[in-house]
């Protein structure tokens, strides 16, 4: 059984609450979405085939027990249910990144999901699957990236009728929205939401890859 991967690299986690924390970064090619502004278009076609067992044995080469599969959109590969379940039987705290698009019931319930909703900024708004905030677990979260003042409103609406008990977290598309004027907006609305910023954008050039 194979994998299409994009790339596979260490580095420090840039996003979610675990943001700092060493991190492997396993990324599944290919994606359905189209985002205004996708900062990963490198892996919507390339990758190399891997075995699991592979995928596994990478990983564990690093020492680093935090492991996340991103994109792309992992789900869009069977396999990656599989990957999840193996990296958790070896251990792993894993992490898995989606776009909320593709239906999650099926992840395996010991990992922890960072879903995107997708805001109108990026022009995927409708292809979101919004039974999926139903099947999240209190412990996953869910991310709101933010290309402007609409996105901001159309997320604070979006809280307001599924009021999720997830942890939510708020980011700012980066070298769009002004991340001052987004911060003062969730202080001034008194929103209890994470502001974050793409941390590993803050240390390395935004443009680098395997970091």
């Amino acid at each position: 059984m194979t994998m299409k991967v994009n790339e596979i690299f260490f580095s420090l986690q840039g996003e979610s609450t675990f943001s700092g924390l060493p991190c492997v970064f396993i990324r599944a090619a290919g994606c359905h979405l189209r985002c205004q502004w996708c900062d990963t278009a490198y892996a919507f076609h390339d990758g190399k085939e891997l075995s699991l067992e592979e995928i596994v044995r990478q990983a564990e080469s690093y020492g680093c027990h935090l492991v996340e599969i991103t994109g792309g959109e992992p789900l869009l590969q069977e396999e990656a249910f599989g990957l999840m379940t193996a990296l958790l039987d070896k251990g792993f705290r894993v992490l898995l990144e989606t776009s909320g698009a593709i239906d999650i019931s099926r992840v395996d319930p010991r990992v922890t999901i960072v879903m995107d909703i997708k805001c109108p900024g990026s022009g995927m708004s409708d292809k979101m699957v919004w039974n999926n905030l139903q099947l999240l677990k209190p412990l996953d979260e869910i991310k709101f990236v933010i290309a402007g003042r609409e996105d901001y409103e159309w997320a604070k609406e979006v809280l307001r009728e599924w009021k999720p008990p997830q942890e939510i977290l708020f980011s700012p598309v980066f070298g769009q929205q002004d991340p001052q004027g987004m911060a003062e907006w969730i202080l001034k609305d008194r929103l209890p939401v994470r502001f974050q910023l793409q941390l590993h954008k803050q240390i390395w050039e935004p443009q680098t890859r395997g970091v």
